[in-house]
């Protein structure tokens, strides 16, 4: 009897392992099994990144997943049901370079270090202690804010329709891009930072430029643009 038993058990797995995928897609139901340096995360809701216990991305065990494996580049396409949470967390390992598209929710990154593009509608794009010192990191949703504070980055693109920019840099970037249509736009830069050629436009509302100007070239700049806002550039 134990050897029938034992029998069944291995034409069982031999039969699980003859079901596999074998359509030459890169999709894998566990994940990556390598360490991953590039991660798109896709949602019909929002999300919470935070750093990963190690070198895995972890997913919040409640919500539905698919993995996938496109050019290098590792996508986790999450699903929701009726009792999932709104903002699951998503562990990222460090260094990882992070794309997120999500909608009707917000994007809240801590303490998550690596280059950033996050973008949502209708939800408010929240960053803190985030980003890479020598990576880009763009910010943009719709209908809602950017805050960001703390962050490092390269460069910094912005961006919403009806919403404030708020833009709080641990680091100074070479450009920032920062722009709004009904709400103000604040960026600031660290101290010590070097000139910066600054643009600070607004249709309905005041410029306050309170950085040093002179001597900047002219890859290193500050484009702050509002129709309806105050628009600010300060160091800290």
């Amino acid at each position: 009897m134990r050897a029938a038993t034992c029998a069944v058990v291995l034409a069982l797995a031999v039969s699980l392992a003859a079901c596999g995928d074998h359509s030459g897609s890169a999709a894998r139901a566990d994940g990556p099994a390598s360490a991953v340096t590039r991660l798109v995360v896709t949602t019909d809701n929002g999300l919470r990144l935070r750093p990963a216990g190690g070198d895995d991305v972890s997913v919040d065990r409640r919500v539905g997943h698919h993995w996938s494996h496109r050019d290098g580049t590792w996508v986790l396409d999450l699903s929701c049901g009726s009792d999932c949470p709104r903002m699951p967390r998503i562990g990222v390992p460090h260094d990882t370079a992070v794309t997120v598209v999500a909608r009707n929710a917000g994007i809240d990154a801590a303490g998550v270090p690596g280059a950033l593009d996050l973008t949502t509608v209708n939800g408010d794009v929240t960053v803190a202690d985030s980003g890479a010192a020598d990576a880009p990191a763009r910010l943009v949703t719709r209908n809602s804010s950017v805050r960001a504070t703390q962050l490092r980055a390269r460069s910094v693109s912005a961006g919403t329709v009806n919403g404030d920019l708020t833009l709080d840099c641990a680091t100074a970037p070479r450009r920032v891009t920062a722009r709004t249509v009904n709400g103000s736009v604040s960026t600031v830069v660290p101290h010590g930072a070097a000139p910066y050629r600054v643009t600070a436009t607004t249709d309905n509302g005041r410029p306050y430029v309170m950085v040093p100007t002179t001597g900047a070239p002219a890859d290193r700049a500050l484009h702050l643009t509002t129709v309806n806002g105050d628009v600010r550039a300060r160091r800290n």
